[in-house]
């Protein structure tokens, strides 16, 4: 199954006419021609069959058949990550978080963030491929980015948790994320959270929590945080 995205597409289109750069891929690449069936999803939880009725390297024109909507998953994932001194980590982390099964992302600048300027276009790109090669029909959300301080004085529902290495009192996520729920996960830089955004997020009733016994990168922790979470819901 070849599943392709499209965010304006509606129940009550027939016909769908894909531009030039995904045209030239289904008919130069893929080698698709009239009478293929192709699948189209509009990232929010509805898959369209299509038949193909111009297989035009230019304009690929498609006659919109088989329609069906897929409930969401049984929870909702929403990570708060600070981004990578280099940038393919983040990449790679959003690639993988999206495949795995993620809600919403928002990238995070705080205290001792070395990377201030996020890239949301390639961004985006990266998390649309993601969906399209693990056939989802969910896109996850993702967020401009923020200051620690702007995202943690948003009022949130669910369970809140702030994954740090500082010393003290920490809950194993695993033991402490419950199935069938809003989760929201802080995961710092490279340099970690400050002390002050640590205790910020213990006002604001995060939990802190740990991804294990060892030290994880940025880009691994909030990894393992998404997979901890889906193997809970699964």
């Amino acid at each position: 199954m070849q599943l392709f995205y499209f965010p304006d597409l509606t129940a009550e289109m027939t016909t769908f006419t894909f531009d030039k750069e995904e045209s030239s891929h289904i008919v130069k690449v893929l080698r698709k021609k009239e009478g293929d069936l192709l699948h189209i999803t509009n990232g929010k939880g509805e898959c369209w069959e299509a038949e193909i009725e111009l297989s035009s390297q230019k304009a690929c024109v498609v006659t919109l058949t088989k329609h069906r909507k897929e409930s969401g998953r049984n929870y909702y994932l929403h990570l708060a990550v600070a981004p990578t001194k280099m940038n393919d980590r983040y990449e790679w982390f959003l690639e993988k978080a999206t495949e795995i099964g993620i809600d919403e992302i928002t990238p995070i600048i705080c205290d001792h963030s070395e990377r201030t300027i996020v890239k949301s276009e390639r961004f985006e790109k990266i998390i649309q491929s993601a969906m399209k090669q693990s056939l989802q029909l969910y896109l996850p959300k993702l967020n401009p980015a923020i200051s620690f301080k702007d995202f943690i004085d948003i009022e949130r529902n669910g369970q809140l948790f702030i994954a740090h290495c500082d010393q003290g009192t920490r809950y194993s996520l695993k033991r402490k994320a419950l199935a069938d729920h809003k989760v929201t996960i802080l995961i710092g830089p490279e340099g970690d959270f400050s002390e002050a955004e640590i205790n910020l997020a213990l006002s604001k009733d995060y939990t802190p929590v740990s991804m294990g016994d060892t030290r994880l990168r940025t880009e691994t922790a909030a990894l393992v945080a998404c997979h901890t979470v889906a193997l809970i819901n699964s």
